[in-house]
């Protein structure tokens, strides 16, 4: 992302004359796109930027909105994209600044810190920071559903959570594994004793090698990649968190409280743009995946690939029979169960507080 310069000007009347004439300049130059907010949130084409909505002022500075993301450019992200391809930012009078995550890049670090103003992460994640005192709270849910599945290969004799017992389980750990183990709390297994709950890395090499006998995966990435390694899905078994009734929220939007405070309307607009870029992924996802290939770092992932992803990605944004006016709103029934699982299983040590750790207000707003 560019940053703007600003250089500080001095003098009484010159300074009063190079207003004048800034003014004169500003007025004859207003048509020039490559010269945009739109433009240089996405590296100079803006050809298909709508005009300003009526939320931003003519001639006023794009306020700059610092959105630090879960993890690297992938479809996970697509819309945040797309609304800034689109100009969806530029026309809320935003100057939207998306920094890409990574295995040493945590979030609500970068947002409780100021280095970033709204972050992206999973909802267990936010309630642990929360806890650690971080000035943070939820404004926005993005995907409703878990993503999470367990899959095992049909030979290994995997078709109910009460067969994992003897089994080796696979996963990233490192606050991934909650809602694998209220599933195995639900069934009476002991991870330690019943069966080898172990550390599973970041590829799905350990089970297409058969070193797992189950392995965690989310629905739109590790397990696409077993299936693009060429086993079928009617070869494999899937335990879906959501179907067990132990699933946790993902991914959501979340925002420093003192930025909030002060930048309310600010947040609401992000909000707004945001999720009109979601509904515009999830509607196309050619054009969705097209904003992604551009920033994906080449040669680490396919065009093939992020559609899957995309096609699944929405299926957890908008599941069937949801209502698309809901999108973004945090389901109470949902967050509580979160923040249970959190809980019990020593995410957290004290329970959530539901009325501080995350709020419609932003949504509500945005909707208007």
């Amino acid at each position: 992302m560019m940053r703007g310069q600003q250089g500080k000007l001095r003098g009484g009347l010159w300074v009063a004359s190079f207003l004048m004439l800034m003014a004169l300049l500003a007025g004859c130059g207003g048509n020039n796109a490559a010269n945009t907010p739109a433009a240089e949130a996405t590296g100079g084409n803006a050809a298909s930027a709508p005009e300003p909505a009526a939320s931003a002022e003519p001639g006023a500075e794009p306020v700059t909105v610092k959105l630090q993301l879960k993890w690297v450019p992938q479809a996970q992200f697509a819309g945040y994209f797309l609304a800034q391809d689109k100009g969806y930012y530029a026309a809320e009078g935003l100057k939207v600044e998306i920094l890409p995550g990574g295995p040493d890049i945590v979030p609500e670090q970068q947002v409780a810190g100021g280095s970033a103003d709204i972050g992206v992460d999973w909802v267990a994640s936010l309630l642990t920071s929360q806890e650690q005192e971080m000035p943070l709270v939820q404004i926005a849910q993005i995907f409703q559903k878990s993503g999470l599945v367990l899959v095992s290969k049909k030979e290994a004799g995997i078709t109910t959570p009460a067969d994992l017992k003897g089994k080796k389980v696979g996963n990233w750990m490192g606050g991934n594994e909650f809602e694998i183990l209220a599933l195995l709390d639900k069934y009476k297994l002991d991870s330690g004793k019943d069966l080898n709950f172990t550390k599973q890395g970041f590829t799905m090499d350990q089970f297409l090698g058969g070193e797992l006998d189950a392995a965690s995966a989310m629905t739109y990435n590790e397990y696409q990649v077993v299936l693009e390694s060429g086993i079928k899905a009617e070869e494999l078994s899937v335990i879906d968190m959501n179907d067990e009734g132990v699933a946790m929220l993902e991914d959501n939007l979340f925002a420093n409280k003192e930025w909030l405070e002060a930048n309310k309307e600010t947040a609401a607009k992000f909000v707004r743009a945001s999720l009109k870029g979601w509904a515009d992924a999830i509607a196309d996802p050619e054009a969705a995946v097209d904003s992604v290939m551009k920033l994906a770092e080449e040669g680490s992932t396919t065009r093939e690939h992020q559609l899957t992803m995309m096609t699944e990605v929405a299926k957890l944004i908008q599941p069937e029979g949801f209502d698309a006016s809901k999108l973004g709103y945090t389901d109470a029934a949902a967050f509580q169960q979160t923040a249970d699982i959190a809980l019990k299983f020593g995410v957290i040590k004290t329970a959530a507080d539901m009325n501080t750790a995350y709020t419609n207000e932003i949504v509500e707003m945005a909707a208007k």
